[in-house]
């Protein structure tokens, strides 16, 4: 048996022998999944989804639901799902490699045929393989639910992300050692399974028993295996990396050289996004291609002591089809290069939003975060509102008084007197010392004609539409304010700067994570413009044209997104964005505002950009391309 050691060297001379109809498999299967198999699997999804009567998911939610009995099933039957489609399409792609014909793509219509026929064994492999490695996952999952619950039980997730409390040091000391464990004892059984899947699609073997006869191969070469499959890990991971780094650091500095005239940089940007897509296309291709050809060397030298695949044949022919599906791969590399640069707009414009006021500089929800965030040059202010026991519009976050100022007590057990006792500046700093918890009337009163407020409310339980009642009489009672206010300037041209928009519901905006809330505030005030905010939306259960605006995590907002909010014409907004490099794809993508903690950042951002030629933004466009 030829050496484990001189697997690579077998490996890229399979790859070279058996390209071409690897290529056509790999074609044929992709457009097979994209036609029938995703869609169904994202029916059966939606589906089961559909079956939590839920339509927006917020973080604790979405953590409930995903733990609930139907959300495990969900998961589970989504997960199978996915290593099914994997395991066919690394079937398929064994049968390529140890099956030599003349023709090619021949050759990949009977792997693909063949490995459709091996559905139902490869789904048996799925449940006994995948499965064992979540029940080897499901008592430290408990482990770490128990540290989670020790250190982090009922602490804000924001506030964990952002501040870094000592507590969330000490959890991740706890759980490190517990996910080495899993991941050295996951290694190990992968390891000692790995040729279950070429046995099953190759020898007809069935799944159980392909198990254990490839625990009886591997045996003693565990370590060699072991260093071949992270070699190739690390080459696969690699590649999409170094290329993306090629292409934004070493290529795309050279388009700035380019005079800036449409007639040359418009087809040298095309030819380079044709480029990156056809890269991109490739890496795929070779990463899915070498994991299988890894499996079919290592089953060949195990089980037969043969050193690699059959090489092709001298008389192989790529068949009349050959050219003309491979043209249409290019052909759809330069559409869609072409569709992503007719997607790029030269101009932009989009709100900066202070979330709970500049929460970075400032305590959260202070009157001293909103003043910063005036002078960072904030569009509107994101402040999170509470009620008092004696029905008072307050500015605060949490239900518990406990994070910030270390009182367990809940928030809506106390009056506005009470509350404005405490100190919720000094844990930011001593700066901040004998910082208090401020109503919304204090901050209307301190945007007067500087800034718009977002109004997220932050309801107790059954409280939802007694704060929304609460927050409209308060914003009634501004508006009441200004108008007066009006009457007494003498100069129109000042009057906006001293006293404020005047209609104070048609320049504050309403937040909730409730659909139904949405409802009745356009009940209540149908001028007002309402957001929506959503960790996680399931698919076809949302009615867009109740809102005027969708609050999503900037992780979660996709084209798809960007273009159903045209169509229904609502905004985007993108929260909670902090870096710099994030904002200015996330401007690209198309959202209209931004929410984050730094609005300074921001609003840098926005004037560099505007700064920039329109060849000069398109480049910045195209490296945001890149990014995405």
């Amino acid at each position: 048996m030829q050496p484990l050691n001189q697997l690579g060297y077998t490996l890229l001379r399979t790859l070279r022998d058996h390209l071409r109809p690897l290529i056509a498999y790999h074609l044929l299967f992709t457009l097979l999944a994209s036609a029938l198999i995703v869609p169904m699997i994202a029916w059966v999804s939606r589906a089961l989804l559909a079956q939590l009567n839920r339509t927006v998911v917020t973080n604790d939610a979405l953590i409930a639901l995903l733990f609930s009995p139907l959300g495990l099933v969900a998961m589970l039957v989504g997960l199978g799902f996915a290593f099914l489609l994997i395991y066919w399409q690394q079937a398929g792609m064994l049968l390529v490699a140890v099956r030599p014909k003349d023709n090619h793509y021949r050759l990949a219509f009977e792997a693909l045929w063949l490995s459709t026929r091996r559905l139902p064994a490869l789904a048996g492999l799925v449940i006994l393989q995948v499965g064992s490695h979540l029940l080897l996952l499901a008592p430290f999952m408990l482990g770490l639910t128990w540290l989670y619950d020790v250190w982090l039980s009922g602490i804000d997730p924001y506030y964990l992300q952002q501040t870094r409390p000592a507590s969330l040091w000490y959890f991740i000391a706890c759980a490190l050692p517990l996910m080495i464990i899993w991941l050295g004892l996951s290694a190990w059984l992968y390891l000692r399974w790995l040729l279950a899947l070429p046995l099953v699609a190759l020898d007809n073997c069935s799944p159980f028993r392909a198990l254990k006869r490839s625990v009886h191969l591997t045996r003693g070469w565990h370590r060699s295996i072991g260093v071949a499959v992270l070699t190739l890990l690390i080459v696969i991971i690699s590649l999409p990396i170094i290329s993306t780094w090629v292409f934004d650091s070493v290529v795309t500095p050279l388009l700035w050289g380019l005079p800036e005239h449409n007639a040359v940089l418009i087809p040298a940007m095309l030819a380079y996004i044709t480029s990156y897509v056809l890269v991109t296309l490739t890496i795929t291709f070779l990463g899915i291609a070498t994991n299988a050809l890894l499996s079919a060397c290592l089953y060949l030298q195990l089980a037969y002591r043969e050193a690699r695949p059959s090489p092709r044949s001298e008389n192989a022919h790529p068949g009349r089809l050959a050219w003309a599906i491979e043209l249409s791969v290019l052909l759809l590399a330069g559409l869609q290069a072409w569709w992503i640069l007719n997607s790029f707009e030269i101009r932009d414009n989009v709100a900066i939003i202070a979330h709970r006021g500049s929460s970075m500089v400032a305590p959260e929800n202070t009157l001293a975060a909103i003043r910063q965030a005036l002078e960072d040059g904030a569009d509107a202010i994101e402040l999170d509102v509470r009620l008092s026991a004696d029905n008072q519009v307050l500015l605060y976050h949490d239900r518990s008084l406990a994070r910030l100022t270390g009182d367990r007590r809940e928030f809506d057990d106390l009056s506005r007197a009470e509350l404005s006792e405490f100190d919720v500046g000094s844990w930011f700093g001593d700066a901040f010392q004998n910082e208090r918890i401020a109503g919304l009337d204090d901050a209307l009163a301190l945007v007067r004609g500087h800034a718009g407020l977002m109004i997220d409310m932050k309801p107790s339980p059954g409280n939802e539409e007694r704060l929304a009642r609460a927050v409209l009489a308060t914003l009634a009672a501004e508006s009441d304010i200004r108008y007066r206010c009006w009457a007494t300037q003498e100069n129109a041209l000042y009057a906006n700067a001293n006293c404020g928009f005047p209609n104070v519901l048609l320049e504050m905006r309403m937040a909730t994570m409730s659909p139904s809330m949405v409802t009745y505030l356009k009940q209540q005030a149908p001028e007002l413009r309402v957001t929506l905010l959503a960790q996680l939306i399931l698919a076809g259960t949302l009615d867009r044209r109740q809102f005027d605006a969708l609050g999503l995590r900037h992780n979660r907002i996709t084209p798809q997104e960007i273009r159903l909010a045209a169509l229904y014409n609502y905004e985007i907004h993108a929260w909670t964005v902090n870096d710099q490099a994030s904002m200015s794809t996330l401007i690209d993508l198309g959202v209209d505002a931004i929410i984050t903690d730094y609005p300074d950042r921001l609003s840098e951002l926005i004037e560099d950009r505007r700064a920039l030629s329109d060849g000069s933004l398109m480049l910045v466009k195209l490296r945001n391309w890149l990014r995405q």
